[in-house]
């Protein structure tokens, strides 16, 4: 099939790759304007346009698609349209386009999980199970007809990030897969169960802040889901401490918040039990294991983390 490919991060990147090393055309790319900048404020590329100008992929991106990107998307003639991750509603001007329109790969189980930030959620929730679906796109958010869906176990210590990458690579397997049903006509659509679903918003800075009045099961599915962003924090006194890692801790007696050395671990006092830090950074400091920071730092007594 002839497919326009929509996505921005990482994520898509994956999906696109398996689409572009497949029997499938994909004619045009589509992705967001780049708006991550380095550290002298240049314009860094979306992770999709960056392998689409790789390979040499016709790329556009739209402020916004529905006022931009309609002619333009087409005069491509496409058979159909993938999303992933894209990040901008489409219209059904634009679902219309294609002969068979648009399927989104949707980091999570549908109907659980629609809107952004699925993975991330899923992980700060503590739950278990989570997968790709692969659905038809309707004007609704995340709300269209499933075509496929796969499932996995998030693993006890595993970050967003993670888990992440492994779902990109599942979905990438089954939209090619999808692909082929539709086809053939072998995927048969089914409605999602509203009274079933659930929504969740974008994450935002203030949702890594760490809170060590909460339990331990709370504040390391926490950490987890906002690693690698927007990255889990505390402070300590007017500085603040970013937390790379962090586990279950082993000591017990400890203050709220009360920071200490234990057997080359630094443990923080919550809820019910501690957490180990495992990896973190100072202000103005490089990310480091626990053990090279224990190192070079000592802990005072009296530390505490808020």
């Amino acid at each position: 099939m002839k497919v326009i490919f929509l996505g921005t991060p990482e994520f898509a990147v994956t999906v696109l790759k398996a689409l572009y090393s497949s029997d499938h055309e994909v004619v045009a790319v589509i992705s967001q304007p780049d708006r991550a900048k380095d550290r002298k404020g240049n314009p860094l590329p979306t992770p999709v346009k960056a392998f689409a100008l790789q390979v040499g992929l016709p790329l556009y991106q739209f402020a916004s698609i529905r006022n931009e990107g309609v002619d333009i998307l087409k005069s491509f003639g496409a058979d159909i349209m993938v999303t992933a991750a894209y990040g901008q509603i489409l219209t059904k001007e634009i679902l219309d386009i294609a002969p068979y329109g648009v399927v989104n790969v949707h980091a999570s189980l549908l109907p659980k999980y629609r809107g952004s930030a699925p993975v991330q959620w899923a992980v700060i929730n503590g739950e278990k199970q989570t997968g790709v679906t692969v659905m038809q796109t309707a004007v609704g958010v995340d709300d269209g007809d499933m075509l496929a869906a796969v499932k996995t176990e998030i693993g006890e210590n595993e970050t967003s990030g993670e888990l992440m990458s492994r779902l990109s690579e599942m979905g990438a397997l089954l939209l090619l897969d999808t692909l082929k049903g539709l086809e053939s006509g072998a995927v048969k659509a089914v409605p999602q169960n509203d009274a079933e679903s659930s929504r969740c918003r974008m994450l935002k800075k203030q949702d890594g802040h760490i809170d060590f009045g909460k339990s331990v099961k709370s504040i390391v599915c926490r950490c987890n889901g906002v690693t690698p962003s927007p990255g889990a924090f505390a402070f300590c006194g007017n500085d603040v401490w970013k937390i790379g890692k962090i586990a279950v801790g082993e000591s017990v007696g400890l203050a709220v918040g009360e920071v200490k050395a234990v057997n080359g671990k630094i443990e923080v006092g919550c809820l019910g039990g501690s957490v180990s830090l495992e990896r973190l950074q100072l202000p103005g400091k490089k990310m480091l294991d626990a053990v090279d920071f224990l190192r070079g730092h000592k802990i005072a007594d009296g530390t505490r983390l808020s």
